[in-house]
């Protein structure tokens, strides 16, 4: 048996704790990248359980939840970039889509060979329409994870989110149009969030 060379992947995968969110804004508590990556894996695991049990759909949600472990993993390497900025225009949008493309290309180069393939599947979409709409609610989930924070802020009275609030709101309410799905979260788990620990139990 020959000895392989170590693998420094998940040693990088650590360190999503260690990347801030909303670097720009002034925020009552900090974000890490590692625990915003966990909400989106459980609201996607979720809208997948939702599109199964009420839309007939055949989604893998246990895919979901995985892929929204890794969604933002790049970010290891970029940073975090505040949206505003990476969506400011079309250049800076598709240079910054260049970027996280390569480094998500320089963390797969990090695994072993024969393991390279598994998770080229959750960094990269799959074929088919029932994929790519797991695709999208994986997306839906990050912006549901985003408007969390947002609506957490200003409950704390940092009106510094109210901007962003707004516009992921809207974003939200313009892809539970086209995902009931998402619709079914924003109706019925969205309020809870905000609510006191005697609320809610």
């Amino acid at each position: 048996m020959t000895d392989k060379q170590d693998s420094h992947f998940m040693a990088l995968m650590s360190r999503l704790r260690y990347i801030e969110r909303w670097a720009l804004m002034r925020c009552s508590r900090p974000e890490n990248l590692a625990e915003h990556s966990l909400e989106v894996a459980m609201i996607a695991h979720l809208l997948c359980t939702l599109g199964n049990v009420r839309h007939g759909r055949h989604l893998d949600a246990d895919r979901a939840a995985l892929i929204g472990l890794y969604h933002d993993a790049s970010e290891i390497i970029t940073g975090d970039m505040p949206t505003p900025v990476k969506y400011r225009n079309g250049v800076i949008r598709d240079a910054y889509h260049d970027v996280e493309a390569e480094a998500e290309r320089s963390l797969l180069d990090t695994l072993p060979e024969d393991l390279k393939p598994v998770y080229q599947g959750v960094f990269t979409e799959g074929e088919g329409t029932e994929e790519a709409y797991l695709w999208h609610l994986v997306k839906a989930a990050d912006k549901l994870s985003a408007l969390i924070k947002c609506e957490e802020e200003l409950g704390s009275g940092s009106g510094e989110f109210a901007t962003a609030a707004a516009s992921t709101r809207a974003k939200l309410d313009e892809m539970a149009a086209e995902m009931p799905e998402v619709a079914d979260f924003m109706r019925e788990f969205l309020p809870s969030y905000g609510k006191t620990l005697d609320e809610l139990l």
